[in-house]
């Protein structure tokens, strides 16, 4: 699986272009607010149907332009398929797929398998909950199928229960249709949350053995909100009563105090909390193990190599790190963005593209 090309119109800084990849690497040089970003948001709304910088969409459309549209040729299992993207004035999306419109995006969220590294990924140990919880869905999503709609539902359900919690006289009856579906929904998001990272708690210990040089043990533990059941019909029946049990106090703070939105994921290092008490170099280093571990575990559930987004990372890694990084991801197609580059590191990549991004204009350098 890899990405052959891009074309982008009116988006973000880009007016009209066309960009071709080599099918490992492909470096994209040049200084800040020139494009660098923009363009792996382009690789990145046509796989997954959404940005990694905003919730708007209607923000990627070129200033002054009525529409963006994206397309992307893209090479699996030896066919070549096309997916297009058009996002009009209003922030509506339309998307096409070898040039047949999809119902839903989970459509599309099967066929192109991506991951993305940024700045923002390496604090993720040291970052809000909210943080980890995102990184957990946004894989989920990828490799099991069913998670996206499971997640969106619940999300949709706790918002209508919070809203409805707002209300000046509630009503039990009213609060067990909700309750209902929110358990429906949320014990099966436990309970794929909680394989998950049983999984990559495993993977990212082996890798960060590797980085760290065995050092330290890497743990992961799911620490959900609700306690895990010993079935996912049980988990229902459990999260059911105990919405139920919580309603008084759900009424009172007019929220939904329990549930998956609460969940996290405790990350140790020899049974010290990284998150509280780490190093700024352990938590990077745990961080990038995390990271490194998504791609294992989705090559073992897919059979495929995922594509990968490296926004400005190497940046904030020392050059052992950086070529480790790239060294180890051979089988991957990477697309890397950067303000400079060790010419070092650049002669270990064996096979790749190097590029220069001025002004939304990109021409290839190497």
């Amino acid at each position: 699986m890899y990405i052959k090309s891009i074309e982008l119109n009116n988006f973000r800084n880009y007016e009209n272009i066309r960009v071709s990849f080599n099918n490992k690497i492909n470096i994209f040089l040049g200084n800040n607010a020139q494009g660098k970003t923009n363009l792996l948001e382009g690789i990145y709304l046509n796989a997954m149907a959404r940005s990694f910088k905003t919730t708007k969409d209607k923000e990627l459309i070129r200033f002054g332009q009525e529409y963006c549209k994206i397309k992307t040729s893209v090479i699996v299992d030896d066919d070549e398929q096309i997916t297009e993207i058009v996002i009009n004035s209003e922030g509506k999306k339309a998307v096409k797929i070898d040039g047949v419109k999809i119902k839903k995006t989970s459509e599309l969220l099967e066929r192109v398998l991506i991951i993305i590294f940024s700045p923002e990924d390496l604090k993720i140990v040291k970052d809000e909950p909210e943080k980890r919880r995102k990184f957990i869905d946004r894989e989920l999503c990828q490799i099991k199928t069913g998670y996206y709609n499971d997640i969106s539902n619940y999300k949709k359900v706790l918002k209508q229960r919070n809203t409805y919690l707002k209300e000046n006289v509630i009503e039990n009856s009213v609060l067990d249709i909700w309750d209902y579906e929110l358990a429906k929904y949320g014990s099966r998001i436990i309970w794929i949350r909680k394989k998950f990272i049983k999984k990559i708690d495993k993977i990212s210990r082996e890798i960060h053995d590797k980085i760290s040089g065995g050092r330290e043990n890497l743990s992961l533990k799911y620490e959900a909100n609700i306690k895990p059941s010993k079935s996912p019909e049980e988990m229902e029946a459990d999260f059911y009563e105990i919405l139920k049990e919580s309603r008084g106090d759900d009424i009172r703070n007019k929220n939904t105090g329990r549930g998956p939105h609460k969940d996290d994921m405790k990350i140790s290092a020899d049974q010290i909390d990284l998150r509280k008490f780490g190093s700024q170099g352990q938590q990077r280093t745990a961080a990038l193990s995390i990271k490194l571990s998504e791609i294992k575990l989705i090559e073992d559930e897919t059979g495929e190599n995922p594509i990968l987004l490296l926004d400005d990372v190497l940046s904030e890694l020392d050059n052992d790190r950086q070529r480790y990084l790239l060294n180890s991801l051979g089988k991957n197609q990477m697309f890397i963005t950067t303000a400079d580059i060790s010419g070092n590191v650049i002669k270990s990549i064996a096979e790749g593209k190097v590029y220069k991004i001025v002004s939304g204009e990109i021409d290839i350098e190497i």
